[in-house]
């Protein structure tokens, strides 16, 4: 799980000028989430003081040894999610917490892989990793939900619920208390079925994997090929856009018709 005033993003800015980094010394989380976290005005999150201080200090150390190498291999692990090779990209973030171990409670992107590859246990702990770190991460915590309702089921999944502080983004506030609390996915997809590209986006992706966790497979084979099928889907270069493409070819969904 896991970012704008602008939905359109560059790797080192998420949706509304948000950055987020696989950290320490990790690359630039490319587009995650159409709007940022919440902090402080004025206070950068420590999610970006920690991977810069951590590089600062190798630089003017002579590196790290393997540690420099571990945002090479982030990247290329980020890179073979988004062609499709899930199993690959494991090997190579795998590979990054290897060569810096400092890696592990920030990769996400590896959560995500490991979701797909059926490894929920695994999954799931990435995520609380990942929440433990960065306790306002509202995706890390639903994709632990998700990974853990395939384990316990829906209700034991919602009782080792992990609660992370509020999140700034509309979409995301209720896609959080939709998983949270239980609710109508199709009042989620509807309530932003007019907002702007990113927030239609998020809102489709999110109510079918709510869907998937239900055991629903057509609804959340409708609304993931929506958000694939949309403006900010198909053109924005956001992660998560690619992870809505990668689950339609994990589960054999035709984008097509």
């Amino acid at each position: 799980m896991a970012s704008t005033s602008s939905f359109l993003r560059s790797p080192a800015t998420g949706a509304y000028g948000r950055v987020r980094w696989a950290k320490p010394l990790a690359p630039p989380k490319p587009h995650r989430s159409p709007l940022p976290p919440a902090a402080t005005p004025g206070v950068l999150p420590r999610r970006l003081l920690l991977p810069a201080a951590a590089g600062i200090w190798d630089f003017l150390s002579g590196g790290a040894g393997g540690a420099a190498a571990a945002p090479l291999a982030v990247r290329r692990g980020m890179q073979l999610f988004k062609q499709g090779d899930v199993a690959g990209s494991v090997a190579e973030f795998d590979r990054a917490i290897e060569l810096d171990p400092r890696q592990k409670a920030y990769l996400w992107q590896r959560g995500l892989s490991l979701y797909y590859l059926d490894r929920f246990e695994d999954a799931a702990e990435q995520f609380r990793l990942d929440v433990a770190a960065n306790p306002n991460d509202t995706e890390e915590s639903i994709w632990c939900f998700l990974s853990e309702a395939q384990l316990y089921g829906v209700e034991g999944a919602r009782k080792r619920f992990l609660e992370v502080g509020l999140d700034r983004r509309p979409v995301m506030r209720e896609a959080y208390d939709l998983f949270k609390d239980g609710g109508d996915p199709e009042k989620l997809a509807s309530n932003f079925s007019s907002s702007s590209g990113g927030e239609v986006f998020y809102a489709s992706l999110y109510a079918g994997l709510y869907y998937e966790s239900q055991k629903n497979a057509d609804q959340a084979k409708s609304h993931i090929v929506a958000a694939c099928k949309s403006p900010y889907g198909s053109r924005s270069g956001d992660y998560m856009a690619s992870l809505a493409v990668v689950h339609c070819q994990c589960r054999n969904w035709t984008l097509e018709g």
